[in-house]
């Protein structure tokens, strides 16, 4: 009878320690679930910064070539048509 309560005990014992275990490791995930979500909206601002100096950078590859960089003068010729082209449809769609 004594070797029942000594194996009860132990089973106890094991669980309880489960039980701890199985706390600590969810309030780890829910730390590692915080962070990954800070994380996140500071992977999204970053691409917003990003994404705010190409258009920059852009504008201003655009700028230099229209100031008569030899580099990019075709570049800024492009961009000129597509901009008349789309002035041209929305003259067009105003006329309708």
């Amino acid at each position: 009878m004594s070797e029942l309560v000594e194996i009860v005990d132990s089973l106890e014992n094991k669980i309880s320690k489960l039980l701890h275990k199985m706390e600590l490791l969810q309030q780890s995930r829910l730390d590692l679930e915080r962070e990954l979500h800070s994380l996140r909206g500071d992977y999204e601002a970053a691409q917003r910064t990003v994404e705010e100096w190409e258009e920059r950078y852009n504008s201003l590859k655009m700028a230099t070539s229209m100031l008569g960089s030899e580099t990019n003068k075709t570049e800024a010729k492009l961009k000129i048509n597509a901009l008349i082209r789309e002035l041209d449809q929305c003259i067009v769609q105003l006329a309708e």
